[in-house]
Order: C-alpha cells, then structure tokens, then sequence
C-alpha cells in the first residue's frame, strides 16, 4: 500500500502560486520556503498569525543562535516575500533588516596552479570544460549547455544564453581556448560522442575517453 502524499495547506499553495507568478528560480522558492517554514518552527503556530514584534524576535533568536549573515539575510528576503506579497500585510517586516555581509577577497590562482589543474583533470573533454570556465567565467551549467551555434570564432565570442538571472550575454574567447575546443570537437565527433546540436562536454557517458584523429570541425 503506499504511503499518502503529504498534503500542501492552502497558505503554502498561495505562496508558490506567488512565486510561480512571479517566475522566481527554484532555489530562490526552496529557500522563501525554507524561511517561512523556520518562523513556524519558532513559533509554534501557523507563521501567517505572526505579529511586528514576533518576526523583530525570531531575528533576534536567529542572530543569537550564530546564523551566518548570508543566511540571516535570505531567511529575511523569504519573510518579507511572504508578508508583503502573499499576507498583503507588509508593515509586518517593519522591523527586520538585512545585516552587513562581511567582504572578502577571492583565493586567486597562479597561471601555473591553473595550469597543472586543469593538466590533472581525466581526460580531455574535462580539461576542456576547466579550461573553458575559467578562460571565459562561465558557470558549470553554462560550460555544459554550451552549443556549436554559440561559438562566434570570427568575433571571437561565445553566447550564454538564459545564463544567471535568466539573461543572455556575451563572452570573450582567446585564440587558445578556441583550439583547445576545436581539438575537442574533433575527438569528441570521431568517437560520436556529440550530442545532437550541442557541444559535447555533457556528451554521451560510457564511451571511454581517448586521442584520435578526425575531420576538422567547422566552428
């Protein structure tokens, strides 16, 4: 027999139909709710009976526990969402303010500690996506989904499209990166390991990685 679906309580359905409205990003929802869910913890009590003087408390209680400010921060950014859009009652967060985020200043590698990271990867098509990242500042998400239309090798671009905040943008491209992914694109396309119109480096699994010679490709 399987177990019942737990069920979804009509304050939480409105909230995500505000978020969805809204087109907000899946974490950003996980974490409006996440927030929400903490205030109900601490109070014992469904959150939308929550006074000014309860949510000025729960900040207190959160800071006193040692949340980190980023933290604080978007536990603060879900409440407000909740009162002001979904409760209609924004006078709520009247006393809840974000905190200083301290700043601090980025790990930054040597040209010869990239070098022999990048030289460490497994095989080919990894050290083609470090490369990739790290020559152009492109995320994860955007090296993988990366096409053969987006490589502009007369200008020099790439195109990353509905990258972070689901914006297109422009990329540079060095006459180095673009031989190293030209050479990928000949490996990867002699062993089919290209997905169709896309770029490879989220090619099929289970083919081994290899070198190889093949036709040149016409990026």
């Amino acid at each position: 027999m399987n177990a019942p679906h737990p069920t979804v309580s009509p304050l939480r359905q409105r909230m995500l139909e505000d978020m969805r409205m809204r087109r907000l990003a899946t974490k950003t929802q996980t974490a409006h709710i996440r927030a929400v869910r903490r205030l109900a913890a601490y109070l014992h009590r469904p959150p939308d009976t929550a006074t000014i003087e309860d949510l000025r408390n729960f900040q207190l209680y959160l800071v006193d526990q040692g949340t980190s400010p980023t933290t604080l921060n978007a536990t603060i950014t879900g409440l407000k969402f909740f009162c002001e859009i979904t409760l209609d009652r924004a006078e709520l967060t009247a006393k809840m303010q974000p905190v200083h985020v301290p700043r601090t200043l980025p790990v930054v590698l040597s040209r010869e500690e990239v070098a022999r990271l990048i030289a460490a990867a497994a095989n080919l098509k990894h050290q083609t996506a470090l490369s990739l990242a790290y020559g152009t500042g492109l995320r994860a998400s955007e090296v993988v989904s990366l096409k053969i239309g987006d490589i502009d090798s007369q200008r020099m671009t790439l195109r990353v499209e509905q990258g972070k905040g689901s914006k297109d943008r422009y990329a540079m491209l060095s006459p180095v990166l673009l031989e190293r992914l030209r050479v990928w694109w000949r490996v990867a396309h002699a062993q089919g390991k290209m997905l169709e119109g896309g770029w490879g480096l989220n090619s099929r699994r289970g083919v081994p990685e290899r070198d190889g010679e093949a036709t040149w490709g016409d990026i």
